[in-house]
């Protein structure tokens, strides 16, 4: 098992990982006795001390049935970027459930379709602006005893 650090030994618990830390910064005691207090070893002390994050779980990830299946669906989409995913899935064999596959040619789709020039195009806020200026024909008064037409500046930020 892990500690916080990677280093083998045994686990500790958030609480465990809080009550180390507020021992050595608040009560100031020393890593041997805060091994012996908690019931840990001194290694895992000083992990739980060098440590920035608590102790949490962490399982490697298993992967997707389709996966293995990937390279054949890209193949595909290579070729007839619009063909079905239950046609794919026939001609790839798969058996497993439909709606897995067609999760990942829908996401995997786009990657082999041209661009549809009428598709709407979304931005992120803040990602563009149109900035546009203007020189009004009237004159405005800008203090005393002074006139003129300043430049105005407009700036439109992109929406979703």
């Amino acid at each position: 098992m892990l500690t916080p650090s990677g280093l083998l030994g045994r686990v500790i618990t958030l609480e465990d990982w809080a009550e180390i830390r507020r021992l050595h910064r608040s009560e100031g005691l020393g890593i041997k006795t805060i091994a012996r207090e908690v019931g840990v070893a001194r290694n895992t002390v000083r992990a739980a001390l060098a440590a920035e994050d608590p102790p949490r779980y962490q399982r490697a990830n298993a992967g997707s049935a389709v996966d293995e299946f990937e390279p054949e669906i890209r193949r595909l989409l290579k070729k007839f970027p619009s063909m079905p995913a239950s046609v794919i899935g026939e001609r790839i064999g798969w058996t497993r459930s439909g709606s897995v596959l067609r999760a990942r040619v829908a996401t995997l789709r786009p990657l082999y379709r041209g661009v549809d020039p009428a598709d709407r195009t979304d931005y992120a806020a803040g990602e563009l602006a149109q900035c546009d200026l203007w020189f009004p024909p009237a004159t405005i008064p800008l203090g005393s005893q002074q006139c003129g037409t300043p430049p105005v500046l407009a700036m439109t930020s992109a929406r979703r």
